[in-house]
Formats: C-alpha cells, sequence, structure tokens
C-alpha cells in the first residue's frame, strides 16, 4: 500500500483528519480544563475571604456599640489618622478577634462611609491603593503588577453604615498555579497530537487494509477478465475478417450482408482496444511498466506522430499542424512505446474535441529543467467541475461524442498513469467555447 499513490494520498488524509480532530478535542478539553481549574480555584479563594470578612464584622459592630473599648482595636490595627501616615499598633500579637490561622496571610482595613482608611492590619501594603468599600468585590493591582483579591462589607451602627471593613489577600498563587498549568497545556497538547498522529498512521494502515486487499483483487480480476478475453477476441476477429473477404468475393452477397460484417467488425476491435487498455492500466497499476529506461528524442516522437494522425485530423475536417520552438533536439529518459502512446492519447483526444474546421496545434518547447509539449485544440473545452474528473477512469465528459467516436474513457487515465511512470504531469486548461489546452512536462535528461 505504501507504493501505491492513491492509498498512500488516502491514508495520509485519514490520518490528518484523524490527528486534527483529536487536536481540536485536545484543546478544547484544555481550555476547558484550565476554566474549570481556574474557576473553582477563584470560588476557594472568594469563599474564604467571605468567611473571614464576616467574622471580622461580627465582631467588630459589638464593638462599636461601645465606644471605650473601639480604643482596644488599636492595640493591633495601625491607627490611620486623616492627611497623615497610619501609626502603628501599640501591641505586636495578633488580634484575637480575627481567630485567623494565618492571618499575615490576608490584609485588614476599617474604612469610613467616605472610604477614608481608619485602621489597617495584617499584611503591609503600601504600594496598593485603598479602594472604597462601597463596592463588595474587587480585583485590584499593585505598582508591580502583583493582583489581589479583596472583599468589602458594610458595619452597622444603629441601622446605618458605620464604615466598612475590607479584607484582602494577594493572589500571586492563583496565578503561579494557573501559569503551571498553562505551559503544561501548551507542552502536553503538542506532544499529545503529535503522538495520536503517529498512532493515526497506524490505525489508518489498518483501516485501509481490507479495502486495499479488495482493490487488489478487482485488478486481478480486471487483468484476469481482460487476459482470458483476448483468445476468443481473436478468434471472433479472425472470423469476421475471413467472412468480409468472402462476402466481398462473393457474388450472391447482398450491401446490407457486407455492412453488417463491417459493423460487427468495427465493435469487435473497438472491444479489443478497451481489453488492451484495461491490461495496461492494470499492469501499471502493479508497476510491471517500470522497465528499463533510455533516452528519447521528443523531436522525433512528437513528428512521427503528427504525421501518423494526420489521415485522423483529414477525416475529421481538423487542422493538425506542429511547431518545434527549440534549437536543439530534446530528450529525456523513458520508454518510447509508453511516451508514444501518452502524447498519442493527447492528441487523438484534441482531434475528436474540435469541430470540422478548426484546427490544432501540437507544441514542443523546454523549460529547464522540464521538457513540455503542449496540445492545443480550438473545440469545445471543458467545463471547470468537468477538467478535475476527466483523468478518472471511464468518466466522458460528452457521453453523446464518446459514443459516437469509440471512445471509453480511458485515454487521459493512461497518459497520466505513464506521465506519473516518468515522473512528469498533465495539466490542463480549458474554457467552453474556445478549447483547452493540455501541457506534459517531462524531466530533462
Amino acid at each position: 500500500m505504501q507504493q501505491d499513490r492513491l492509498f498512500h494520498q488516502t491514508r495520509l488524509r485519514l490520518a490528518g483528519w484523524y490527528a486534527g480532530v483529536m487536536g481540536c478535542t485536545l484543546a478544547l478539553f484544555g481550555f476547558g480544563t484550565y476554566g474549570v481549574i481556574a474557576e473553582a480555584y477563584g470560588k476557594t479563594i472568594d469563599r474564604g475571604l467571605e468567611s473571614v470578612t464576616g467574622i471580622l464584622a461580627q465582631q467588630i459592630e459589638p464593638i462599636l456599640e461601645q465606644p471605650e473599648r473601639l480604643s482596644q482595636l488599636a492595640n493591633y490595627l495601625e491607627v490611620c489618622l486623616p492627611k497623615a501616615e497610619c501609626l502603628p499598633a501599640i501591641a505586636e500579637a495578633q488580634p484575637p478577634l480575627t481567630n485567623l490561622a494565618s492571618p499575615a496571610d490576608y490584609y485588614i482595613r476599617l474604612l469610613d462611609p467616605d472610604g477614608n482608611p481608619i485602621m489597617v492590619g495584617g499584611i503591609q501594603l503600601k504600594e496598593l491603593a485603598i479602594t472604597p468599600g462601597d463596592q463588595q468585590w474587587r480585583t485590584v493591582t499593585d505598582a508591580q503588577k502583583n493582583r489581589y483579591r479583596q472583599v468589602s462589607l458594610p458595619l452597622h451602627l444603629q441601622d446605618e453604615v458605620w464604615g466598612y471593613v475590607q479584607v484582602g489577600r494577594s493572589l500571586q498563587d492563583l496565578d503561579e498555579n494557573l501559569e503551571d498549568l498553562r505551559w503544561m497545556l501548551l507542552l502536553g497538547c503538542p506532544i499529545a497530537v503529535v503522538l495520536v498522529g503517529v498512532t493515526s498512521w497506524w490505525l489508518s494502515e489498518l483501516a485501509m487494509q481490507p479495502v486495499y486487499r479488495s482493490y487488489q483483487y478487482m485488478q486481478q480480476f480486471t487483468a484476469d477478465v481482460a487476459h482470458e478475453l483476448r483468445t476468443p477476441l481473436a478468434a471472433m476477429e479472425a472470423t469476421i475478417e475471413a467472412d468480409l473477404r468472402l462476402y466481398q468475393k462473393s457474388e450472391g452477397s447482398t450491401e446490407a450482408d457486407r455492412e453488417t460484417i463491417t459493423v460487427l467488425q468495427r465493435q469487435t476491435a473497438r472491444i479489443s482496444q478497451l481489453i488492451k487498455d484495461l491490461l495496461l492500466l492494470a499492469r501499471i497499476d502493479r508497476r510491471e511498466l517500470a522497465g528499463q529506461h533510455q533516452l528519447c528524442c521528443l523531436n522525433n516522437l512528437v513528428s512521427d506522430l503528427v504525421e501518423e494522425l494526420a489521415f485522423l485530423a483529414v477525416e475529421a475536417g481538423v487542422q493538425l499542424s506542429l511547431k518545434i520552438q527549440v534549437q536543439q533536439p530534446v530528450y529525456v529518459l523513458g520508454n518510447e512505446g509508453q511516451l508514444y502512446r501518452l502524447v498519442s492519447n493527447l492528441i487523438s483526444n484534441a482531434i475528436q474535441a474540435t469541430p470540422e474546421g478548426r484546427k490544432v496545434t501540437v507544441i514542443l518547447d523546454r523549460v529547464d529543467p522540464y521538457a513540455l509539449i503542449q496540445v492545443q485544440d480550438t473545440g469545445v473545452g471543458i467545463a471547470l467541475e468537468d477538467q478535475t474528473r476527466i483523468f478518472d477512469r471511464f468518466y466522458r465528459v460528452e457521453q453523446e461524442r464518446s459514443r459516437r467516436t469509440g471512445g471509453s474513457g480511458l485515454g487521459l487515465p493512461i497518459a497520466q498513469a505513464i506521465a506519473r511512470i516518468h515522473r512528469g504531469s498533465i495539466q490542463v486548461k480549458s474554457e467552453l467555447g474556445k478549447g483547452s489546452v493540455f501541457t506534459l512536462r517531462l524531466p530533462l535528461q
């Protein structure tokens, strides 16, 4: 299967689609996982802040009702005077009212209704601006771009807002963990996609093997049937030819009898040619035509073909001409018989596609490192949607014309297969009503 271009490309596309779908799935899963983890971590932090702030508010509000006890807070929090720096706390002990496991991880602020600080405590954040307490949740940033999450709750005294208690904590641990997670996803997803790609390449081979075996059986069946039909067809051709000679010599034969024999001879020859084409394609598929190549002069090849096919052009009322645009002989390495068949198919198709009174031109040129053979016709042209299918076996653009001229839809597939054997290519440019140009590229020797 590795040597068959069609199945190799199909396997490559299958593996690519599988790896692409899995890669998109992994990317979506990674984004989803990142979002879920970030949201869960953020909610955990918010719940902790809300719990701490609620405890502080419950413990501070009873103190507000007894002003003489308010001074006790100064023992544990820095007192902030208007238009002055905050005075340090009197005691170094942790405030018993917080009941925090790690109070140093938080900063605590008491604000008046206007948002001015009254007392602060916890971690020292001189570069973090003090924000009003009218908004419950905030994410603030200091001068070093460090993020902090804070919550503000109102403190009530006799059903009026006395001020706010504001508690916050650093989000540095969250940011570090999320950064580690991002790096893990950025590095892990490509590695996973590569592993998926390797696995999909192996799985695609397993999936294609039954199809490839069926294709091989079909090829073998086609070759065997075509081979077996050659003998009876040869006998039929010989019999029909003998009968035709006999009818021509017989005085009692009628014109209708001779016409019937002629039709049988023509249709038998058509079937015989079809079988030869099928055998040729079968041999090409099984790499039986990749024999020893030799130097071939394309100047002689195209000249002989134009001369040989001139009678076909005359019968169709088409003007066939040759233009050799190189001064020196053009040589390629290949099988002269196969190249002869290739160019012959292109010219024959061009003649059949060209209406009476128009012309077909064969051009030989070279554009290093390729030799170019162009077959230009002024025929009916090929629609754009048909141009990608004309090299498919048994595909015919015009069914009526193909039946009339005896075309089987194998000429261009055979030409393309021979071109690939010689490491060349065939390209087509066509416009409806104006004609077509088939360009054969072969590597120069």
